[in-house]
């Protein structure tokens, strides 16, 4: 029998979903420290998630130098728990093809300690950890707060956190599709709530700091600012400004669909 065969079935005659956690600020983060405490009320957790913080690596694979995971206990939960040396991509894959022994029902990643809307997907682990989950054929979902603070207040945002994931249960993701959410700080205002949204058009602008180490040595850290030139009341930004929850629906075809019948004009030989 192939490895999942016979899943759905299990899950229809009310066994407790399965449910992988992930994240890419590292396993002792309070923000999926958070996110395995509400996962507890919802199913069966497994957590697989890098041993230290991996922020910005996008989805990012280890091919040239060998992976270690220890199965680990951080608190009293129920949860089975893996630290990992890899990515958040590596920990998807690592969990699906050998620690797992049925396919999970969903895979949820974060929370993410900062904002993941717009551009900022592309170089999210944290949403490329959700995005391998897809590619794997598990619904999944990403989540960020736009808070970078290691304290994070994330006790405010748990009941939202709760109930998309009830939903996405209950309802089904779409095939080929992985949910990108994420928070305003919702602390001096009220979270006004949940919008679906697109991701808004908007890009960095980088800048290098350049510097000098005491031997010598120049050195460059990265920098930027943020443009958002989208006006648009449908977008993620727009939301998120607005303090609401935005959810955008992203897809791993990244085929521009619209652009095959132009480029067929070319009349390549």
């Amino acid at each position: 029998m192939p490895k999942f065969e016979g899943l759905q079935q299990e899950y229809n005659m009310g066994k407790k979903p399965l449910i992988l956690v992930t994240n890419d600020d590292g396993i002792t983060a309070p923000g999926i420290r958070a996110l395995i405490e509400v996962m507890n009320e919802l199913g069966d957790v497994v957590v697989v998630a890098p041993d230290s913080p991996q922020s910005g690596m996008g989805h990012a694979i280890t091919i040239n130098s060998t992976l270690h995971c220890s199965k680990i206990s951080l608190d009293d939960g129920p949860q089975t728990e893996y630290s990992c040396s890899g990515t958040p991509a590596d920990c998807v894959k690592l969990a699906v093809n050998e620690l797992l022994d049925r396919k999970p029902d969903l895979c949820v990643s974060g929370i993410n300690h900062g904002s993941n809307s717009s551009i900022n997907v592309i170089y999210s682990g944290t949403m490329s950890a959700a995005l391998e989950a897809g590619i794997e054929g598990i619904p999944a979902i990403g989540f960020s707060l736009l808070d970078f603070r290691w304290g994070a207040n994330f006790d405010i945002i748990k009941p939202y956190v709760k109930e998309i994931t009830q939903k996405a249960l209950k309802n089904k993701i779409p095939e080929n599709v992985v949910l990108n959410v994420n928070f305003p700080k919702g602390v001096d205002t009220p979270i006004q709530g949940i919008k679906v949204c697109r991701q808004a058009k908007a890009y960095w602008v980088e800048e290098f700091d350049k510097r000098t180490n005491p031997m010598g040595r120049e050195y460059y850290w990265l920098t930027g600012k943020f443009i958002n030139e989208d006006g648009g009341e449908d977008t993620d930004e727009w939301a998120l400004e607005n303090n609401y929850i935005s959810v955008v629906p992203v897809q791993y075809d990244l085929t521009a669909h619209h652009a095959i019948q132009k480029l067929n004009t070319w009349q390549f030989e």
